[in-house]
């Protein structure tokens, strides 16, 4: 199991910033069963061929843009038990992401989610405890950071802006997502503070509901009224960005792969469509990039640990050019120039189980 070094930073600079990446929110410890024999029903046993632990929820995303060479801080709450210490470890240790901004909490158990991934989407079940810091307090001294990843409604302090859009105000931009709405009510104000972000990156459900639109084509046209850049995900159909500063549009395919785990990979998608603009790309090969890392990821299970670094990239590039598969060989030959000289080794994937000595020796 090799440990992933990431060492192909973005080729420009912003004077000052300590990071590239900067993002806080919940870690979760992820079960994630893939492969089920049948249905889970009540009353009946199911049984999964496939199983992996892994770090979820804002842990994807940190994973993802660390893998591609992104100097990447996280600030989130770990619990002192054995997964808040494994999650820790793991992040840290084998990632390389900065945990400066994380605290740890005796007595408050890590959120436990357990996710079953079955016919391309997947099921999960999530049992934790209110954080007992807010992000705002954890980054309440600033961001030193070129961007920032942050969710629309995510403002967990009522008394003060939520420190992305602090940090929108010295300079970073804020690439934005939103978060689901198991109301129904999917409010427009969600989307007030995309007036200090850079880009906006719902999926298409998303944007249509907040829109109000029937496509996510008008969704994307609808919400470049209010910020420089959107990208609506569309799944297996690809993803739509739209410049608003020129006007441009583009729509881009899904790269075709036999997917086990969706868990993530908008995550994934995020965080490359990040390393791209920050090397300045155009849009298309920013959604195409984008697009590749995101279908990578879902043919591995378990979120986080899933996404894909150069290595996978470059097999990826040397396994189509060898298939003689001409148009995906075409769209994808501006990998020729942004792959790293000298290939990255393995980066880790989840596994089904860990054994504490290999982490905690004094256990």
């Amino acid at each position: 199991m090799a440990s992933a070094h990431h060492d192909t930073p973005p080729t420009d600079s912003v004077d000052g910033a300590r990071f590239d990446v900067v993002l806080a929110g919940s870690v979760f410890f992820d079960i994630v069963f893939t492969d089920l024999h049948g249905s889970p029903s009540a009353g009946t046993e199911v049984w999964a061929e496939g199983m992996g632990s892994t770090p979820g929820g804002i842990a994807n995303l940190a994973v993802a843009a660390s893998r591609l060479g992104l100097t990447t801080s996280l600030a989130s709450v770990f619990g002192d038990d054995v997964y808040g210490r494994w999650c820790w470890e793991l992040l840290e240790e084998h990632e390389g992401i900065d945990l400066s901004r994380s605290r740890r909490f005796e007595n408050w158990h890590t959120a436990v989610t357990v996710s079953v991934a079955q016919d391309g989407d997947r099921s999960m079940i999530t049992h934790g405890h209110p954080s007992p810091i807010s992000s705002d307090a954890l980054l309440g001294d600033g961001v030193s950071s070129r961007t920032a990843l942050a969710e629309l409604g995510a403002m967990t302090s009522l008394e003060q802006e939520p420190w992305w859009l602090r940090a929108a105000a010295h300079g970073t931009r804020i690439f934005a997502d939103v978060g689901w709405d198991d109301t129904g009510v999917w409010d427009r104000a969600v989307l007030e503070p995309l007036s200090s972000c850079y880009a906006f990156m719902p999926n298409e459900r998303e944007g249509v509901e907040y829109t109000r639109t029937s496509s996510p084509l008008a969704a994307a046209r609808a919400l470049a009224e209010h910020v420089p850049i959107v990208v609506v995900t569309c799944g297996k159909d690809g993803a739509i960005g739209i410049d608003s500063a020129t006007g441009q549009e583009v729509r881009v395919p899904a790269v075709p792969v036999r997917a086990l785990d969706a868990t993530g990979a908008g995550d994934v998608f995020g965080a490359s469509f990040v390393l791209g603009s920050l090397r300045d790309w155009p849009l298309e090969q920013r959604l195409q990039f984008s697009a590749l890392c995101s279908a990578l990821a879902v043919q591995q299970f378990g979120g986080s640990l899933a996404a894909p670094g150069w290595g996978d990239i470059a097999d990826w590039w040397d396994a189509t050019r060898a298939s003689g598969d001409a148009e995906l060989t075409e769209r994808y030959g501006f990998l020729q120039d942004v792959l790293p000289s000298e290939r990255p080794g393995a980066v880790r994937r989840a596994e089904a189980t860990f054994r504490l000595v290999d982490h905690f020796p004094g256990v």
